[in-house]
């Protein structure tokens, strides 16, 4: 795995500065680059530190190719076949929102069909397959369901994508209109298996990426990305130097919260992973929101407006970890804490 960080930067080196994300996902795809190993088998962290080395070069590149490698995880989790082509490129879609939901409608054989709106589905523009969670009739809990994207059935919506942050993501919604697609696994099996939470914990080493993106330019290094970038620090004035320290003490504790959550899941595969993913998530959180705030104050409008890969990193970032659910998942987090037997906090 340590050859396929080493190849992993090289290719993101030498991809096509005007290049889009799902055009860089498909050349990571082609080169082997998207066959991590699964969370909870024995190498999560090598799995996460794949996903921050993409994160660091472009959040809307790992935005599609976490989704693509998670999808992976997923099918081999439930005992699904492995996509019959090693170029095809897959979505998780599991966001329901009060403007759409996709509804289930038997179709013989084994397989459904689709109709209704979906939100939220980030490359479906550009994305071979999918997975995605549909609901029958009754409405008791979500079925996982795959879908090839380019059959008749579906049409895309981005009337309402107006994103400037995570733009390159391009979360549209989709129509599905009689489109085939096939069950994965049991009844509610994406959100009852154990590994849920394991590809939850995943995305923190993602805002963990785009906020070491970010704190290079402190160190006076050019920031990682697509576009041409220009170190936006320079010399030793000590409230840069006070700004750096302050990232510095952000990046230390996320990574060892992150190191310890991957030991974690490696050692309870099929464990409760929930209060290890909060803490990882909200952690990754903080530090992401102290790296842009340190970072923006002492280098100033110069990084924002000069440095084309740091304006393009300080915008998606804060886009990105809204994928939290704020007070929700800091009283998610306390209630497990409440609930534990033995004390929490020994050193």
């Amino acid at each position: 795995m340590a050859s396929t960080h080493g190849a992993l930067r090289k290719a993101l080196a030498a991809a096509k500065p005007d290049g889009s994300a799902a055009d860089s996902l498909q050349m990571l795809v082609q080169r082997g680059l998207d066959r991590l190993p699964p969370p909870g088998g024995r190498a999560t962290l090598l799995r996460w530190q794949a996903l921050a080395t993409v994160a660091e070069h472009d959040l809307s590149l790992v935005k599609l190719y976490e989704g693509h490698t998670d999808a992976l995880a997923i099918l081999k989790e439930l005992n699904q076949p492995p996509p019959e082509s090693t170029t095809d490129t897959w979505g998780v879609w599991a966001a329901d929102s009060p403007q759409g939901r996709t509804a289930i409608e038997p179709a013989g054989e084994g397989r459904v069909r689709l109709r209704g709106r979906k939100c939220w589905f980030s490359g479906a523009g550009h994305l071979s397959h999918g997975l995605l969670t549909a609901w029958y009739a009754d409405g008791t809990a979500p079925q996982l369901v795959s879908v090839a994207m380019r059959q008749p059935g579906i049409t895309t919506d981005a009337t309402r994508w107006q994103a400037v942050g995570m733009a390159g993501s391009a979360s549209v919604d989709v129509i599905f209109d009689g489109a085939l697609a096939d069950l994965v696994g049991p009844h509610d099996a994406y959100l009852t298996r154990p590994v849920f939470w394991h590809g939850g914990a995943g995305i923190a080493a993602c805002w963990y990426g785009g906020a070491r993106a970010l704190a290079a330019a402190l160190r006076g290094q050019p920031v990682a990305g697509p576009s041409p970038s220009a170190a936006a620090a320079s010399g030793q004035h000590p409230f840069r130097l006070a700004a750096l320290g302050k990232v510095e003490l952000a990046l230390h504790a996320t990574a060892a919260v992150l190191r310890e959550a991957a030991s974690w899941i490696d050692d309870n595969p099929r464990q409760d992973a929930s209060r290890v993913a909060l803490r990882a998530r909200l952690q990754a959180e903080a530090c992401a929101k102290t790296v842009l705030d340190e970072a923006g104050r002492s280098l100033g409008a110069a990084a924002f407006c000069r440095d084309a890969r740091f304006a393009r990193a300080a915008t998606d970032l804060p886009v990105f970890i809204r994928q939290t659910h704020a007070e929700h998942d800091f009283a998610a987090l306390g209630e497990r804490v409440g609930c534990s037997r033995a004390d929490p906090w020994l050193l």
